[in-house]
């Protein structure tokens, strides 16, 4: 138990035992996924399923903490694993190395408890609200563009991703993000999936905070439900 002494205060012993016996599947192993797998590793979560088809590359050092000089061009989910099972041997990692798609979303992640939104596009985020919504899964969704960010819980039902992106709306991954914003954002998904594993009520629930790190303005819009 000494690896999680300073979990306890935080959350409890037993809070603890249950976050061991919890799934939770994060798709996308990039600048938000490497942070939101680490942080659940280290928090003693007893299942993790990592999902993401792509490779590192150079672009990726500036932000994604699973990426170095020496991976580059390997699986990003097969590094996920590999590197969060040094950390905490306890937890079984799944490494899926295809891109989520609709045809094998609800496949991959039937089963978990939680389901953790780290993508950069719009179209599969749909496709993943879709099948959490068929399989009745929560789903806590972040997304970043440079300075700004955004998490939230999507539960079954409310629509919270299409009402964001159905029409384009919304922050998405650009091609400009410095480090600091997905370990912001990326730290805020894994306690909301904390919290929503504890049953916790100071959940975002169908809510969705909005953050702006360069002027410190943040706001939280209520989607019901």
């Amino acid at each position: 138990m000494g690896r999680y002494d300073r979990n306890i205060g935080t959350i409890t012993i037993e809070d603890q035992a249950v976050l061991a016996c919890k799934s939770v599947c994060v798709v996308g192993c990039g600048g938000l996924g490497g942070g939101v797998i680490e942080n659940l590793t280290r928090m003693g979560v007893g299942e993790i399923t990592v999902v993401d088809g792509d490779v590192f590359d150079e672009s990726n050092l500036n932000r994604q903490v699973l990426s170095n000089e020496e991976n580059l061009g390997k699986s990003k989910a097969e590094e996920a694993a590999e590197q969060m099972s040094r950390i905490n041997s306890e937890i079984t990692f799944v490494a899926i190395t295809d891109l989520l798609n609709a045809d094998n979303a609800e496949v991959i992640i039937d089963g978990s408890d939680v389901v953790v939104d780290a993508l950069d596009n719009p179209e599969t985020r749909l496709i993943l609200e879709k099948a959490c919504e068929n399989l009745n899964i929560p789903l806590v969704h972040g997304a970043i563009s440079g300075w700004n960010g955004q998490v939230g819980i999507c539960m079954p039902g409310s629509r919270m991703i299409s009402q964001l992106y159905g029409e384009g709306g919304g922050a998405d991954e650009s091609p400009t993000n410095p480090s600091f914003t997905p370990a912001v954002i990326s730290a805020l998904q894994a306690a909301e999936a904390i919290k929503l594993m504890l049953c916790m009520e100071e959940a975002l629930i169908n809510k969705l905070l909005v953050i702006d790190l360069l002027d410190h303005e943040y706001e939280v819009i209520d989607f019901g439900g």
